[in-house]
């Protein structure tokens, strides 16, 4: 069974403006956050019943990087809507 991730327009925003701070700071950097990005998401296409945060709000963290994906599942149309990729360490009161 596999889902078909889609992203929002606030979370490719907040993946750009990490993109951009991990350039500033590393060469490398930005791509290996692009290659845990897209291990994430395969993940979600796989099995998208990770963690229920609120309601119907899950999450998944990224692999060595501080950030989680928010999303929401629906199983009647296989698709998990990314809602935002929060960095862990913001206010939580923040958190989508």
């Amino acid at each position: 069974m596999v889902y078909k991730v889609l992203v929002s327009v606030r979370t490719q925003l907040e993946i750009e403006n990490a993109i951009d701070y991990y350039a500033e700071n590393s060469e490398d950097a930005p791509a290996s956050f692009i290659a845990s990005l897209k291990e994430a998401y395969q993940q979600l296409s796989i099995n998208p019943f990770q963690r229920l945060r609120y309601k119907s709000v899950r999450a998944i963290q990224l692999n060595k990087f501080p950030f989680s994906l928010y999303y929401t599942l629906n199983k009647t149309t296989k698709t998990v809507k990314v809602l935002s990729c929060f960095h862990n360490k913001r206010n939580p009161d923040k958190r989508p």
